[in-house]
C-alpha cells in the first residue's frame, strides 16, 4: 500500500481551518506519514489528489460544496489502491453501509472528538495504509447486536473480540488488549466469521466484511 520508500502518503481534505490544521501537525510529526496535499474543498481536493501519489485520504463528509463520500467514490474509482478515513462531526457510520461494492473496501470512519487523540488518527491512517479499516472506538463502546441477528449470536467474548477487529486492531492487539493468547484470538476469529458466514473469499478483506456487519446488526445503547 505504501510507496516505495516505505512513507504513506497522506491527503487532507477538510473545510475548518483550524481542525484542518491540527490534522496536517500530526501528519507532519509522524516519521512513517508524509503529506501530499491539504483542501479545503472538493473542486481543490479533485485537483490535488491524483491517481497512485496519495495513499491515505483523511475526508470530511459535510464540505462546503459538495458530499465528501461522493468525492471519496469519485478518488477510488480513478485509484483502487487508496484508502479513505472519513471524518465527521455527527454519528454518521451507517453511511459506511451505503459505499457502492466496487468501492466498500478500506474506508475507515472517526468522530472528529476521536481525532483529537493524535495516536488514534494515527492508528487509523497506518490501519488503512495496510489495507485494514478502523470505525470510531468511542462509538464502537455504545453498540449493542440487534436481537434476532447473526451479531447477537457471538458469545460475549467473540462480541468484544469483533469490536477489537472493528477498531483496526491486529490479533496481537486483541490479544493485549484483552489479556489473552493470540491463539485465543484466532479462535474468536474463526469463530465469529462462522456464525456471521464470512467466508475467505480473496478478493475481500474478512476483517472489513465482519466489521461492517458489525454495523449492520447493531444499534446505539
Amino acid at each position: 500500500m505504501n510507496n516505495t520508500h516505505g512513507v504513506t502518503r497522506v491527503a487532507v481534505v477538510e473545510d475548518h481551518t483550524l481542525f484542518r490544521s491540527m490534522l496536517e501537525q500530526v501528519i507532519r510529526g509522524a516519521d512513517d506519514l508524509t503529506l501530499v496535499s491539504s483542501s479545503a474543498t472538493v473542486t481543490d481536493a479533485r485537483v490535488a489528489i491524483k491517481p497512485r501519489k496519495v495513499d491515505v485520504v483523511l475526508l470530511d463528509i459535510d464540505l462546503p460544496d459538495g458530499n465528501g463520500i461522493a468525492l471519496g467514490v469519485m478518488l477510488c474509482r480513478a485509484d483502487p489502491n487508496l484508502r479513505v478515513v472519513l471524518l465527521s462531526a455527527q454519528n454518521a457510520m451507517d453511511l459506511m453501509l451505503d459505499l457502492p461494492k466496487d468501492v466498500a473496501g478500506g474506508w475507515s470512519y472517526l468522530s472528529k472528538t476521536s481525532t483529537n487523540d493524535s495516536e488514534g488518527l494515527l492508528h487509523a491512517i497506518r490501519v488503512a495504509a495496510a489495507g485494514g479499516s478502523t470505525l470510531d472506538p468511542s462509538l464502537l463502546d455504545k453498540m449493542t447486536p440487534r436481537v434476532g441477528t447473526a451479531v447477537a449470536k457471538l458469545t460475549d467474548r467473540q462480541y468484544e473480540v469483533l469490536r477489537q477487529i472493528a477498531a483496526g486492531l491486529s490479533n496481537a492487539g486483541i490479544a493485549e488488549r484483552l489479556g489473552i493468547t493470540e491463539k485465543s484470538v484466532q479462535n474468536h476469529v474463526n469463530a465469529i466469521y462462522a456464525t456471521l458466514g464470512i467466508d475467505a473469499n480473496p478478493t475481500r478483506n474478512p476483517r472489513v466484511t465482519a466489521a461492517l456487519r458489525l454495523i449492520e446488526e447493531t444499534g446505539t445503547a
